[in-house]
């Protein structure tokens, strides 16, 4: 059965896009990527409903430095596949800004590290793949939703 979206009332827009949520989303975050790394993968490997999570790692564009960042993955032999969703909220995440400066990005799952190339889906691609990532993980159909914008998916394959 296909997942019926869920609308947020005003209010609760208002609540996911207020600074204090990206905030609590950054800290979330960085306590993910930190079980993670310590433990290889062990902990820190999924989210809600089992969805299997790996940790980007970007180049800031304005610091470059490395910024990791856990996130929700559909793995395709070498190929990764990303949606940059941030919960529905109405901004892009940074992690997605930073591949604008430089596409050169290193994923890892609990079985592996990957040098990769990043870029944004083409709108045939973007058609072949949505179905794929709803059924990875239902709640994508409710945060597109959320928002006007259109929520990129960007494909990494091996550089």
């Amino acid at each position: 059965m296909a997942n019926t979206p869920r609308p947020l009332s005003p209010k609760q827009v208002e609540r996911l896009n207020a600074k204090s949520t990206g905030t609590a989303i950054k800290w979330m975050s960085r306590a993910q990527t930190w079980i993670f790394k310590k433990t290889g993968g062990r902990f820190g490997d999924k989210f809600l409903r089992g969805a299997e999570v790996g940790i980007l790692t970007t180049i800031g564009r304005k610091s470059g430095e490395e910024r990791d960042s856990p996130l929700l993955f559909l793995q395709e032999g070498k190929r990764i596949v990303l949606v940059a969703s941030q919960g529905g909220r109405a901004t892009n995440p940074m992690w997605y800004l930073n591949l604008a400066a430089n596409p050169r990005v290193k994923f890892q799952t609990k079985r592996e590290t990957l040098d990769l190339i990043a870029r944004d889906a083409t709108d045939a691609e973007r058609d072949a793949y949505w179905p794929k990532l709803d059924a990875m993980y239902a709640d994508f159909a409710n945060y597109r939703s959320y928002t006007d914008r259109k929520i990129p998916i960007v494909i990494c394959d091996p550089a």
